[in-house]
């Protein structure tokens, strides 16, 4: 009854203020408002000049894409205001919103097929000359009422709560390409950021992702697992970020639209993020057993050209010699005990960094095993036990090492900076970047040591490369496929300068992450996300 009134108040408040909605066109009418946000115009106007008034707006210049959240306004809308303030001023033409569906899943990106969007603010025209276009693109990519509708008084609020932010932020002169994401598998995020790209021409079109952070855990733990995300989001390395939301290492209920947005603005020159504002509910409530975090960041051009991957991540002497201890203690606790190693890394903060790393295995000079993770999934010493027992017992080119072998390994480990993707192939050094090639489920990664051992250079580097991942030797030449490049900080037992093949290489592979559909109406709680 409540849920009921609260949508009649909205929908009675919208026609005395913004005008009757035509009958002959398809409108989508606000579903949340009275809710997630004042239903009145004049107090939501008022809430959201609020916000904005006292939101810091940092020198940022030459953004392409910003990530908002969309939780209700009390809650979120503070963090959200620090993204939507630096459009002050800006003249946009058109705005894509790329949002989640939570209350259902469809496998593709469903884009609006109705003329308008509406909130207690006014209609907001779909721009169906762009939203055509980009529907003709990609069969991933359909028109649709899918996440769009609602239905028995229920809408989607992802896209919706972004609304009246850009409404009171950019005026009445812009159009809205509005997309819902149904699946948030990485092959469905680059077929739609990709599919952007060829349609945006200058900075008259914006891209809002949106999306909160971590739901419902304790403020500490939210906080930190918050922090890693953003983190990687600033790192750039959004394949690393796609397998970690996949496998709940990560949390972000728009982690697809983020990534999405991140591959359409990194084509467009922007490979810089800088994290605007980070709070959680707990923040609001003062409750931290149970919060939902948010974030605000803008992809932006970067000022100057850098290097392509991150060589500023280093270890000490006494690091590298705790993680080569770790790697051996590990082999020969599974070996002897078939246990899991109990690890630590006490006061060595940069052991507790989530890092992909590679443990390779030699008995007297030979190859005797050697398995990697790519993805910065767990901290690297936990990592490095992981993979140094995979490479004991699970490289399918050797027998399981025995107990009479320990002795005689010697253990070196090759700790991976994150992933970035070339769009050029002569930013790649030959001898400092490590190789990943990716079209669709192929797959094949080759560290940086083997093209100087085998005095490649770049294209029999790369042609290897497409060979490691099943792929013919000029599959790099393809557009489907993209091009990784990583840095490797290798040290070792030994001082012998050689490097191995990794024929085993451990990357999951998420079929994607739909949110799963929440049952009944929004309840307050509800409101948090």
């Amino acid at each position: 009854m409540w849920r009921a009134m609260t949508l009649l108040f909205t929908l009675n408040a919208f026609s005395a203020h913004a005008g009757s909605i035509n009958p002959e066109e398809k409108v989508r009418p606000p579903a949340v408002a009275g809710a997630f946000y004042p239903a009145g115009p004049s107090e939501l106007a008022k809430m959201i000049d609020q916000f904005l008034a006292q939101a810091n707006i940092p020198a940022v210049k030459d953004f392409v894409a910003l990530v908002s959240p969309h939780a209700g306004y009390i809650y979120s809308g503070p963090v959200a205001a620090h993204s939507y303030a630096l459009l002050k001023g800006r003249k946009v033409e058109r705005v894509v919103v790329i949002a989640p569906s939570h209350y259902e899943a469809f496998d593709f990106a469903s884009v609006y097929d109705g003329e308008a969007y509406a909130t207690p603010l006014g209609q907001i025209p779909v721009d169906h000359e762009f939203a055509s276009r980009l529907v003709s693109l990609n069969h991933n990519i359909k028109f649709s009422d899918r996440g769009h509708a609602l239905t028995a008084g229920r809408g989607e609020h992802a896209l919706e709560v972004q609304l009246p932010f850009l409404q009171r932020t950019l005026g009445a002169s812009f159009k809205l390409v509005p997309i819902v994401m149904g699946d948030q598998s990485y092959d469905l995020c680059r077929a739609l950021g990709v599919s952007l790209v060829k349609l945006i021409h200058g900075p008259e079109t914006l891209i809002i992702a949106s999306s909160d952070l971590s739901h419902y855990h304790p403020y500490d733990e939210a906080a930190k697992m918050d922090h890693k995300t953003l983190r990687a989001i600033e790192e750039w390395d959004y394949l690393s970020m796609s397998r970690n939301f996949g496998n709940r290492v990560w949390e972000a209920c728009g982690g697809g639209p983020i990534i999405a947005a991140m591959i359409a603005a990194e084509r467009l020159g922007a490979n810089q993020a800088k994290v605007l504002r980070y709070a959680n509910s707990g923040d609001v409530t003062g409750d931290r057993s149970r919060v939902v975090g948010y974030g605000a960041v803008a992809f932006m051009k970067p000022a100057s050209q850098a290097g392509l991957t991150d060589e500023s991540f280093s270890l000490s002497r006494q690091e590298k010699e705790q993680l080569l201890q770790i790697a051996r203690r590990s082999v020969e606790t599974a070996v002897k005990e078939g246990k899991l190693y109990q690890c630590s890394a006490a006061g060595l903060d940069a052991l507790m960094q989530e890092r992909g790393a590679f443990v390779t295995l030699t008995r007297k000079g030979q190859l005797r095993g050697c398995i990697g993770n790519v993805a910065a999934m767990q901290p690297l010493c936990h990592t490095v036990r992981d993979v140094a027992v995979l490479a004991a017992v699970r490289d399918r080119r050797f027998s399981r090492v025995t107990p009479q072998e320990l002795g005689e390994l010697e253990y070196e480990v090759s700790v991976l900076s994150p992933l970035r993707r070339v769009g050029d192939i002569r930013q790649i050094r030959v001898g400092r970047h490590g190789l990943m090639i990716k079209k669709g489920d192929y797959e094949g990664l080759l560290l940086p040591q083997l093209a100087v051992e085998q005095h490649w250079d770049r294209n029999t580097f790369l042609e290897q490369t497409c060979r490691k991942a099943g792929l013919p030797p000029d599959a790099w030449r393809d557009e489907e496929t993209d091009i990784f490049v990583f840095s490797a900080l290798v040290f070792g037992e030994h001082r012998a300068e050689q490097s191995v093949m990794p024929d085993q290489i451990r990357i999951p592979k998420p079929t994607g992450w739909p949110v799963p559909p929440r049952q009944g109406s929004p309840s307050p709680s509800a409101w948090l996300f």
